[in-house]
């Protein structure tokens, strides 16, 4: 099983989230309205020097968890769809997700995503 974790740009949500819907096999994908930054390289050439910005953008943090076998159609699913070519289109970082837990039924593992 893996935890996916993407951030992409507000306006990019509903396309992801659209995107996501036709993976088989997807069991959903939770979504939160954060603020972020990062290097600024809008006033840069790629010789100069990069800068940090303090200047706080809106992004969409997207989580799903998956079989493992999903992942690649996951990753695929969100570049494809939060792609605009512009500085800031987003991360997507995939980690381990050692165990997972269905409170209501107590099921444990792949069965409880």
């Amino acid at each position: 099983m893996k935890m996916v974790i993407a951030f992409i740009k507000e306006n990019k949500f509903d396309d992801v989230m659209l995107a996501l819907h036709k993976i088989e096999g997807l069991t959903g994908a939770s979504s939160s309205k954060i603020h972020g930054f990062g290097r600024d390289r809008s006033r840069h050439t790629p010789e100069q020097e990069t800068e940090i910005s303090l200047d706080f953008k809106p992004h969409i943090r997207l989580e799903t968890a998956c079989r493992s076998e999903l992942v690649r159609q996951v990753i695929s699913a969100i570049k494809e769809a939060a792609h605009t070519g512009l500085y800031g289109d987003g991360k997507i970082y995939v980690l381990p997700l050692e165990e997972s837990l269905r409170i209501r039924t107590a099921e444990r593992g792949e069965n409880a995503v």
